[in-house]
């Protein structure tokens, strides 16, 4: 997306309003929507987050993505793997073995991920700083 649409490219002050069609409006909410459908809820991107680090059996993930429930993860993996950004891949061995990795199309995520932490960050900095003056 155009960051200039968001904020003034001479500096990181937001930009003045400007008055837009609905169609340009259209234009960047509809792609945001998609992608919000594709990551929504909160157990999607700690999900990926995990699988950033290798392929992981159910168990691991359940583990490294505190406070899932196992039906919740289920679910979550089976969204993840019909929209392309996780592989199952079940071995057939005694027992059964089943794991989830990224695929290629989860490292288009890399940036949005990048970018969220580091407003995470200052969010929580900003929060933490906001609870200062008010005492």
């Amino acid at each position: 997306m155009d960051s200039s649409i968001l904020q003034d490219s001479q500096s990181n002050a937001p930009a003045k309003p400007v008055q837009r069609e609905h169609s340009e409006c259209m234009g960047i909410l509809r792609p945001i929507r998609d992608a919000l459908d594709v990551l929504n809820g909160k157990w999607k991107l700690p999900i990926i987050v995990a699988l950033t680090f290798g392929e992981k059996r159910f168990g691991e993930i359940s583990r490294e993505v505190h406070g899932i429930t196992d039906r919740v993860l289920s679910k979550e993996l089976q969204d993840l793997v019909m929209n392309g950004l996780v592989k199952r891949t079940v071995t057939d061995t005694f027992p059964v073995k089943v794991t989830y990795a990224l695929t290629p199309h989860s490292e288009s995520l890399q940036e949005v991920i990048d970018s969220l932490r580091k407003w995470g960050v200052l969010h929580r900095t900003y929060l933490q700083n906001e609870d200062r003056k008010a005492s």
